[in-house]
């Protein structure tokens, strides 16, 4: 019969079961596992020991189930036992040191909103996202006091529980000096994104570190957490009332890519089977969300983000992200959002959030305050949260300007930081932004220029820079096209999945794209090296001309490098081929001819991006500027009439239209104003 709560068996001595355990456990090798790990830990002065608690299920089931379910006892004789082993090597270190077992993989996982007052005093395993840390605090965990002439000693069993001193307040005086503390932090762990059910809120539970477990892990990191369960009293008014939280056992952090997603053999056998086929890249880029229709060259820039490219550290300490930024604009209706939300399901790390109910806080990090102890707490934010991951950011543009800045920091460098109530941080946010916006006028209007499209306030070029790749998605009225459509939403709808073809299932997808961000690492070779150097120096060269626009910079040449080693990637290739740059040039391209072309000059102008205006619109502003300082000198200071300046700027070449924008411009800019109707005046002379 198995072991239950009313049945298990106390060990009359526990400790001698934990003795032997560690002193002749041996592994499928015949090494003596704990003995060898217990020399290590006096070697290298630590006090924990990581016990695997499969090792204790195969030594002994009963003991291993009984430390589960009574581990307030079985804990303290385990720690007992690997003093007494560790004597047997250094009697010295092991009688003046404390000892501390750390349990690692539990039989089964707790999910966080299951854990109710049947687990109170049992052992159990969470895994979650680690929201908020407390500053460090020392607690006092046995104290020594005076009672009039006597001493008196008091155990503070539970961190959370308020100590009481025996006797009058007058008459008891701690005694500082002798008492014994230990470091202490809460944490606030909260539910995974992708284990909460739909509609409801994520919950929490306070957990409580102490000694080594301290300082472990920082807000946005996954966690698994071994402890047991206790409980509080939140409010000594309320008599009956109390909550739960986990003094924690162990701690691990989740520091790899495969956070979430468990690759068995047989998983790595099917990933290493798919990455010899030659159709890999068509069959991946057609398994993105293979309900919406057509979008090939967003499909495949998703692809890329998706696999990432390598990040580097120079040798003078300058770090360069190997994450992709993409933007999408376009009109309603053309399943942008469906889009963001299909990848933030699917990138093993993907959050999804939108603009308008998004703040700078929400994004990045809030400083909070404690309810109970009214300290202040560091708390993650969505970037924080998907680090190592996609962050899916919908409606950038009703995002409120001040909150968006607080991205620029995220989009390059990758951190975050806060210094804000006394705490000065940063915390790490490498993650690719997919953001989706709506153009200006509700629709986009290709008879005018993209910066005409953008309102500059919303989406201004300090942000739109920062992406490598931006896609317009227009809604065109065409027949052929609008019959593919109607087709293939309609046989969805009826249930008729034939039409979207062989595809890789999103399962198997997740954890290849997880396998290959974690095991491949790929390097351009001279090939791919040369092909993105000729594009780069050929697309620079339109530029030799003074006034000619600049069709391409360096930000953009990092982006080639990024998307050529993400192609790479998809194939788990550790070498960059001239195939993979030139696709990624051909995506470049798509984007450029797109976003970058000027429809006054005919170039690619990455001006409109990075500056918020092509080349010849900069250079008839200043023209501009400087027929209304001219007139402004010949009529001796005094204010300019607008139909003067039009003859003027007709001389120049100028229309009359662009005259009207680029005055409403440098009205809105500060640089001049209208003193009466119809004359202009500049604001300084």
């Amino acid at each position: 019969m198995e072991p239950t709560a009313t049945n298990i068996p106390l060990a009359s001595e526990p400790t001698t079961k934990f003795i032997e355990f560690l002193r002749s456990f041996k592994d499928p090798t015949g090494r003596i596992k704990y003995r060898e790990r217990i020399r290590r830990m006096i070697l290298l002065k630590q006090r924990s020991l990581i016990i695997d608690f499969p090792d204790l299920m195969v030594y002994d089931r009963t003991l291993a189930t009984s430390l589960l379910e009574a581990p307030n006892e079985y804990i303290p004789a385990l720690n007992r036992a690997i003093a007494e082993v560790v004597k047997l090597d250094d009697i010295e270190y092991g009688s003046s040191t404390t000892f501390y077992a750390r349990l690692r993989a539990l039989p089964e996982t707790i999910p966080l909103r299951d854990l109710k007052a049947e687990h109170i005093g049992k052992l159990v395993m969470i895994e979650g996202i680690l929201t908020r840390a407390s500053p460090i605090r020392q607690l006092l965990a046995e104290a020594v006091y005076q009672i009039g002439d006597r001493e008196e000693y008091l155990k503070v069993e539970s961190p959370l529980e308020q100590v009481t001193l025996p006797g009058p307040k007058k008459k008891v005086k701690l005694l500082l000096e002798r008492c014994k503390f230990i470091d202490w932090q809460k944490l606030t762990i909260q539910e995974k994104p992708e284990d909460l059910p739909p509609g409801q809120l994520p919950r929490s539970i306070d957990v409580v570190v102490t000694e080594d477990l301290v300082d472990k892990a920082r807000p946005g990191d996954r966690v698994s957490v071994i402890g047991i369960v206790k409980v509080y009293q939140e409010k000594p008014s309320s008599i009956s009332s109390f909550s739960i939280y986990i003094e924690a056992n162990n701690i691990e952090v989740a520091e790899s890519g495969l956070e979430g997603v468990e690759i068995t053999p047989e998983d790595e056998k099917k990933i290493l089977e798919l990455a010899k086929d030659p159709d890999i890249y068509k069959k991946i880029i057609n398994s993105i969300a293979p309900s919406i229709y057509g979008n090939k060259d967003i499909k495949e820039a998703i692809a890329y983000q998706l696999f990432g490219g390598v990040p580097k550290v120079y040798p003078d300490g300058v770090r360069v992200r190997g994450d992709i930024h993409i933007l999408l604009i376009g009109d309603p209706g053309t399943a942008k959002s469906q889009l963001l939300k299909y990848v933030a399901r699917l990138a093993p790390r993907g959050i999804y959030t939108s603009g308008k109910g998004s703040t700078a806080a929400g994004l990045t990090a809030a400083v909070v305050r404690d309810k109970t102890s009214g300290e202040f707490y560091l708390e993650a934010g969505a970037l924080v949260l998907s680090d190592k991951g996609i962050a899916c950011i919908d409606e950038l543009d009703k995002m409120n300007p001040q909150d968006r800045v607080s991205m620029h920091e995220a989009m390059e460098q990758q951190t975050i930081s806060i210094a804000k109530a006394g705490i000065v941080a940063t915390l790490n946010a490498r993650c690719a932004i997919l953001a989706a916006a709506n153009p200006r006028f509700g629709r986009y209007i290709p008879e005018r220029g993209f910066n005409e499209n953008i309102d500059e306030k919303k989406l201004p070029p300090t942000i739109l820079s920062r992406f490598d790749l931006i896609f317009v998605i227009r809604d065109v009225p065409d027949e052929k096209t609008d019959a593919e459509l109607a087709d293939h939403v309609l046989d969805l709808q009826s249930g008729n999945e034939e039409r979207i073809g062989e595809i890789i299932p999103p399962d198997l997808l997740r954890k290849y794209i997880a396998y290959a961000r974690e095991n491949v690492h790929p390097r351009l070779s001279e090939e791919a090296k040369r092909k993105i150097r000729e594009f780069y120096l050929e697309m620079r060269s339109k530029a030799k001309g003074g006034l000619s626009p600049v069709p391409i910079t360096p930000r953009q040449l990092e982006s080639l490098v990024r998307l050529t080693e993400a192609r790479a990637r998809m194939a788990l290739r550790e070498i960059a081929t001239a195939e993979d740059a030139e696709a990624a040039i051909r995506l470049m391209k798509v984007c450029l001819s797109k976003v970058g072309y000027d429809e006054e000059t005919g170039a690619i102008d990455i001006d409109i991006i990075m500056v918020g205006k092509p080349r010849s619109h900069q250079e008839r502003l200043a023209t501009l500027t400087s027929i209304i300082k001219k007139l402004e000198e010949e009529y001796g200071g005094e204010p300019v009439s607008v139909e003067e300046i039009y003859r003027e700027a007709e001389l120049k070449d100028i229309p009359r239209e662009f005259v009207d924008k680029g005055l409403k411009y440098l009205m809105e800019e500060g640089v001049i104003y209208e003193p009466r109707p119809g004359y202009i005046k500049r604001t300084s002379s």
